[in-house]
């Protein structure tokens, strides 16, 4: 290996600025926290934290906000708005749009969205960051040997490949000139503080002593968790794989609560019981702003946000690109499953409420996540377009979505937006909520008392208890809103579903790790193991637990039931 890391860098480490690209919500709460840890690793002031956003159209005024103080973060965000304002006015953390002011930083923080493009990672506006850093970075001082790390997702074998090759085209070489590590993000909207101090975080790098520098700096910040040295390879699946199985998890739900809304089963007596003879209990069934981390999750009208949609197409990249047969994998067919949960919400509130073609409907919460502004892949704009295509007069509400949201923009349903809820609300014959905002949760009597037209309430996020709607006297359908209590065999046939389904998971994600070994670990500090990435996968707050692989057996089918994630387990 070269002499920087034979030298133990960070035994010698002086940073004296930090650069922040992107200051989304990975990037804002990183450069706010590392601010106000008023870290000092080699002199005796706090280090400058100094944010980058490109001028764009869209998202150019972050850079004056974050100057005058002020969190970009919309939606409601405990502590970061007072932690912005205060390490701004102590000149700790700054913003600009020139890149070329993090030349002579020592540590760059990446926080740069990625995204999927067919079945392969989109790396287009991370990529373009990336290019402007390493203009920049050939200005640097000499001897000064730059860490970079990559908080935005990266999909397996992407660091040793076209991250490390994508620097070297700019004569900055990986360990001599520039220390390249990642630490995926573990946040989550509305608990943005609270994650990066609360949440075990992984430090990667392409080489011990790079994951060494990466833990010595996020342990200012990471303050109630463990921070785990691994190396980059393991990182990048780890954080593929918990919103992978996350994405199954849910899958294997909606499989679940569409047999039961079918015999009207209460899935969520179903709910409980499994979860308990798992062992994986939580409160979600019965409070719409926890966070489920059960065996069987909260199925609603789809799965949005930027990770769970594409992490796990990220992870099969390689394989999928080598030319591998996938129809039998669980992550891919969940994304088939979790796809066609708006046309299902629909299908269930016309088997309640009768045809709703060409009525007028409210859409209650357009951000994908309770009590936050983010858009991304809101399954709540997929069902706004086929209840269009059905004719339907339709308005969105969200108290918390901007009317110039890009997402609202690019699928063209600004035109349908508004924050006045009165206003969604006034006309409206069909209300479907669909995210779990407090402010709907604590607002029924408003809802109604706003809707003088309303036929029907279809509670597509869990929000509301079936006796809170039938005391309102309002007819009203729901997912997972059955009446029957299940048998002693469905909940035993669930179950046993459930332990085949993640063993079948264990089996998939093993293959995975021998494949990704063979054909991308450069070295041996480089390879992944499957105990480390199981190990590692455990310590994500959502519930990643993943089984142990082997031999599946069998089970019979429930009156001619079989989930089709159980079918893929036995044949994958």
């Amino acid at each position: 290996m070269n002499s920087i890391h034979s030298a133990k860098v960070h035994d010698l480490w002086q940073i004296e600025k930090i650069g922040v690209i992107g200051p989304g919500i990975v990037g804002m709460p990183m450069a706010a926290l590392l601010a106000n840890a008023r870290i000092k690793t080699g002199n005796n002031h706090p280090v400058k934290v100094v944010v980058v956003q490109r001028n764009s159209i869209n998202s150019g005024w972050k850079v004056d906000a974050i100057n005058h103080g002020q969190s970009v973060i919309g939606g409601i965000e405990p502590g970061l708005n007072k932690i912005v304002s205060e390490t701004v006015a102590e000149g700790i953390l700054s913003a600009t749009h020139n890149i070329e002011d993090i030349h002579d930083a020592d540590v760059i923080l990446v926080a740069v969205q990625t995204d999927k493009k067919g079945f392969g990672p989109d790396y287009g506006p991370m990529f373009e960051a990336l290019t402007g850093l390493a203009q920049a970075l050939q200005k640097k001082p000499k001897n000064k040997k730059t860490l970079i790390i990559f908080e935005s997702t990266l999909a397996p074998s992407s660091m040793t490949t076209v991250i490390k090759e994508h620097f070297a085209k700019y004569g900055l070489i990986e360990g001599k000139d520039i220390l390249l590590g990642n630490s995926p993000n573990r946040v989550m909207p509305g608990r943005l503080v609270e994650r990066v101090a609360q949440s075990d975080k992984l430090a990667g790098g392409l080489h011990p002593e790079t994951s060494k520098m990466i833990y010595s700096l996020y342990s200012n910040v990471v303050t109630e968790a463990i921070v785990h040295k691994t190396n980059s390879l393991t990182a990048e699946i780890v954080k593929t794989l918990e919103n992978a199985y996350r994405d199954v998890r849910i899958a294997f739900s909606t499989e679940i609560v569409r047999y039961c809304d079918k015999h009207n089963i209460d899935f969520y007596q179903v709910r409980e019981k499994v979860n308990l003879l798992a062992g994986q209990n939580d409160s979600a069934s019965f409070n719409p702003n926890a966070v489920p981390s059960g065996a069987l999750l909260i199925p609603t009208i789809g799965v949005g946000g930027h990770c769970l949609p594409k992490d796990g197409i990220l992870l099969w990249w390689r394989k999928i690109e080598s030319g591998a047969d996938t129809a039998h994998s669980l992550i891919l067919n969940s994304r088939i499953i979790n796809n066609a949960s708006p046309a299902k919400a629909i299908s269930l509130a016309e088997e309640n409420f009768g045809d709703i073609s060409g009525k007028k409907i409210a859409l209650l919460g357009t951000a994908y996540r309770f009590n936050s502004e983010d858009t991304r892949n809101s399954p709540t704009l997929v069902l706004a377009n086929q209840l269009l295509e059905k004719n339907c007069s339709i308005i969105l509400h969200d108290p918390y979505v901007k009317s110039t949201d890009q997402n609202l923009l690019r699928f063209n349903m600004d035109q349908y937006f508004t924050r006045d809820m009165e206003k969604a609300l006034r006309e409206a014959e069909y209300a479907f909520v669909c995210t779990a905002h407090k402010v709907y949760a604590e607002g029924l009597d408003y809802i109604l008392q706003s809707a003088p037209n309303l036929k029907g309430l279809f509670d597509g996020c869990n929000i509301y208890s079936k006796k809170d709607l039938e005391y309102k006297g309002i007819k009203h359908a729901g997912i997972g809103k059955g009446e029957i209590s299940p048998s002693n065999a469905f909940i035993e046939f669930v179950y046993q579903c459930f332990r085949i389904v993640e063993k079948g998971l264990a089996n998939e994600v093993l293959s995975m790790i021998e494949f990704l070994n063979k054909n991308y670990a450069d070295g041996e500090f480089n390879k992944a193991d499957f105990k480390e990435v199981q190990r590692l996968a455990g310590s994500c707050v959502t519930g990643c637990l993943i089984a142990e692989p082997g031999k599946i057996h069998h089970t019979k089918d429930y009156k001619g039931f079989m989930p089709k994630l159980v079918s893929c387990s036995f044949k994958s």
